[in-house]
């Protein structure tokens, strides 16, 4: 059972442990990083919130075999794509993974305790690959570091 496996049990959004948490952001990193070797010829990802615009384009050029994919390739695409957006977040701005239960998927909180600004990529990647342009990364992620500068507590999902 993997560490994400352990949290989907859980109800509402899930405080880890400082030993769970190495593991769930260590997770975190390996499927931003596989990624990015994944994509090293086609694009250049580097983590920066500028690369976003890149990611936007390799989810376009991607589409059409997502759309012919079965329900576990897209769920490991999903999960991916949408663990860069966090990991562009948490080196860009900080932040702790948590589980959130609701919509069974890892959250991203941002400038506890001063407030708190949560982030959930996986339903806006799964809307980029779905519903096209409209749900743009980058503008998507504009939302999120503008509510980071303003010390918001929101979420962006």
């Amino acid at each position: 059972m993997g560490l994400f496996d352990i949290f989907r049990k859980k109800k509402d959004i899930v405080q880890i442990s400082d030993t769970d948490q190495a593991q769930f952001g260590g997770d975190m990193l390996a499927n931003a990083n596989a990624l990015v070797k994944q994509f090293s010829d086609a694009a250049h990802l580097d983590f920066s919130v500028e690369s976003l615009h890149v990611l936007d384009q390799v989810i376009e050029m991607n589409t059409a075999f997502y759309n012919k994919a079965d329900n576990e390739t897209k769920r490991k695409m999903i999960i991916k794509i949408g663990s860069y957006i966090f990991e562009v977040a948490r080196q860009n701005f900080g932040g702790r993974y948590f589980w959130y239960d609701r919509l069974d998927q890892p959250i991203l909180v941002t400038g506890q305790p001063e407030f708190e600004m949560s982030l959930l990529a996986y339903e806006k990647v799964r809307g980029r690959f779905e519903n096209g342009a409209e749900d743009n990364i980058p503008f998507f992620f504009a939302g999120y570091a503008e509510g980071v500068k303003n010390r918001a507590s929101q979420m962006i999902v």
